[in-house]
């Protein structure tokens, strides 16, 4: 998952826009921020992995938690966080930066620009991988928060009715606050996951020394073995085990954040080590006392306030690892409306000195709307836990094969040597996706047909939106033999600057053919405004403004901005001065145009997707609001235009 959570820092990569460049905020502040932001859900994993795990493991043994499943889920658990996590994403992928900037999308865009024009396929999987992670962003909350809130069973009986009312308030309280935006909260989660991992490691020290024997779960035999003798409840508990390593993509996600040493040094230093050793306190747990797997990690802390303590303790863990998957489905929407994948969202930057702080209302409702039917519809972290996975595996498959691409093109290795490299990672993420998919029955749809309606919803907007400006090209007047009509037989001139807003800078803008068919004037100075969208993160200032001069009174500007970057065009314009236009945005006025979609007889789309992508685009924001165009200079002119 990807998240843009507040970064300890006064100048941080969603500044300055460069993974490494941290100099003024400390290695050490990056790394405790990193294991705030970047760790909680996969530091909150132990809560339920091991549990679950066992439990399937155990299946065909009457429920009983025999050594041999013990051992082996365990030796499966710590392996899979090491080949998994260090090895695919700390070691490897954290590498594959686009400009500093990690995550499926940046990832994608990074493929997409090595590919070229082929790069179709590359996109299907950016869409695919991104509307998973909705998925997660839906489940994780509900997961987490339900599973720490049950905890309070082991404290008393007398809790458990309590227990989804309660969870539901917390997630409700949790959404309310998002438009506050989280940098004042975020300065907590550091210390709060540090004292967590500390926590659960000493925790299990204990029982480790009882049970040494647990030990021998280190010896991956123990995996194999126990996957070889267990035919399909081995591969049914393949599906369990993947819970212990959800929240790895987020090590990627959030690169630009904190950079690749303190994302390296926080999982190498203390949150492997310390989920190893809570995972190996659990096993001895449960060797030492079978029926103790009913709830092995709060039974690791003795009966009464101390236990009664660490439910409150991990009910702000998982607060933080269910805040870090909401703002990266921020991140991730704007990252997909840069790059032509979802409609304008109104973006609220609720920061002045983060840009990645930023609150979308619109999906923050759908979020919540979702987690708690979630809640209330499974009851049971137990339930859900059935639900999770498919699409974080799912993002995994897809991840490792971007990968793929980048280290062919990018890396410029041969594609054998790149293939011997990714394909026992793709082999082992393949397996756990097909692990988890036998779970589809038992709450498994549910992340699938969210990933389907976002791929769905993805896919329409592009390709309508392609279709549009086909359709729309054919009809426009080209740009250049308008401009020398007008210096040719100018009309009547009014003072003052008109910009025209338009997608396509080399037809005239239906907003300038509307503005002289009606108003039969013209402004002394007009720019025909075109705004891009990079394949990279962001854009260096100096290279955020184009500006070419087409006649005495027309000129072409055009903006640039990064798929992180939320576009300001007034800001951007006021670099144009530097390049010799005098830009004043009180003489100035922005003419757009707003289209009324109908659905046409043959559009080259099924008329449900006509119908669909209309529907999509009634609901986009406002071009004015979404450029950060002053309303009060802006001439909206309204046409109708058939797809």
């Amino acid at each position: 998952m990807t998240s843009d959570v507040a970064v300890p820092a006064p100048e941080t990569a969603a500044a300055n826009g460069h993974g490494e460049a941290h100099t003024t905020a400390g290695f050490g502040a990056l790394t405790l921020g990193s294991i705030g932001v970047v760790y909680g859900d996969i530091g909150t994993s132990p809560l339920y992995a091991f549990r679950e795990a066992v439990t399937a493991a155990s299946s065909g043994t009457e429920g009983l938690a025999t050594p041999a499943a013990v051992l082996g889920v365990l030796s499966l658990i710590l392996w899979a966080l090491i080949v998994v996590v260090t090895l695919k994403y700390v070691v490897i992928l954290l590498r594959a930066d686009n400009n500093g900037e990690g995550g499926t999308l940046a990832l994608m865009a990074l493929a997409q620009r090595a590919v070229g024009t082929g790069g179709a396929t590359i996109v299907l999987l950016g869409i695919i991988s991104g509307a998973l992670f909705y998925g997660d962003a839906v489940i994780t909350p509900a997961l987490s928060v339900l599973s720490a809130i049950e905890g309070m069973k082991d404290v008393t009986l007398h809790f458990e009715p309590y227990i989804v009312p309660l969870t539901v308030i917390i997630l409700v309280g949790l959404f309310a606050v998002q438009s506050r935006g989280t940098a004042r909260v975020a300065a907590f989660f550091g210390p709060i996951m540090c004292v967590w991992f500390a926590v659960i490691s000493v925790a299990a020290i204990h029982p480790i020394i009882q049970q040494p024997q647990v030990l021998f779960a280190l010896n991956p035999l123990y995996a194999v073995s126990f996957m070889l003798h267990h035919g399909i409840i081995g591969f049914v508990t393949l599906g369990a085990v993947f819970l212990a390593v959800t929240g790895a993509e987020a090590l990627y996600a959030d690169l630009g954040h904190f950079g690749k040493r303190p994302i390296q040094t926080a999982w190498l230093f203390i949150v492997l080590p310390s989920l190893a050793l809570n995972y190996l306190g659990q096993g001895a747990l449960v060797l030492g006392d079978p029926g103790a797997i009913e709830s092995p990690f709060f039974q690791l802390f003795p009966q009464g306030w101390i236990r009664g303590a660490m439910v409150v303790l991990a009910t702000a863990a998982t607060v933080i690892a269910s805040q870090a998957v909401i703002t990266g489905a921020y991140s991730l929407t704007r990252q997909a409306i840069q790059l032509g994948l979802l409609p304008r969202f109104e973006i609220r930057h609720t920061s002045e000195a983060h840009s990645g702080q930023i609150f979308i209302p619109r999906i923050n409702q759908l979020l919540l709307v979702a987690v708690v039917l979630l809640v209330l519809l499974f009851r049971s972290s137990s339930a859900l836990a059935s639900a999770y996975g498919i699409s974080v595996t799912g993002t995994m498959v897809v991840t490792a094969m971007m990968g793929f691409v980048v280290i062919w093109k990018v890396w410029r290795w041969s594609p054998l040597a790149a293939a011997a490299l990714i394909a026992p990672f793709l082999f082992l993420d393949l397996t756990f996706l097909a692990a988890n998919l036998l779970k589809v029955f038992e709450g498994g749809w549910v992340p699938l047909a969210l990933g389907a309606l976002m791929i769905i919803l993805m896919y329409t907007w592009r390709r309508g939106s392609r279709l549009l400006f086909e359709k729309s090209r054919k009809l426009e007047f080209p740009l250049a033999d308008l401009v020398a009509m007008l210096e040719k037989r100018p009309p009547q001139r009014v003072p003052g600057t008109a910009v025209f807003l338009t997608s396509d800078p080399l037809s005239a803008p239906t907003a300038l053919m509307h503005s002289l068919k009606h108003y039969k004037v013209l402004h002394e100075k007009n720019v025909i405004l075109t705004i891009e969208t990079a394949q990279t993160p962001r854009i260096d200032p100096a290279e955020r403004v184009r500006l070419e001069q087409i006649s005495p009174t027309f000129s072409k500007v055009t903006l640039k901005f990064g798929f992180m970057e939320s576009p300001n065009v007034p800001k951007a314009l006021a670099i144009a001065r530097k390049l010799g236009w005098q830009f004043d945005i009180m003489s100035t006025s922005f003419f757009l145009s707003r289209r009324a979609l109908k659905p046409a007889a043959h559009s080259g789309m099924p008329r449900w997707q006509d119908r669909l992508f209309i529907s999509l685009s009634r609901s986009a924001n406002d071009a004015t609001d979404y450029f950060q165009i002053p309303s009060g200079r802006v001439v909206e002119v309204g046409t109708q235009v058939t797809i």
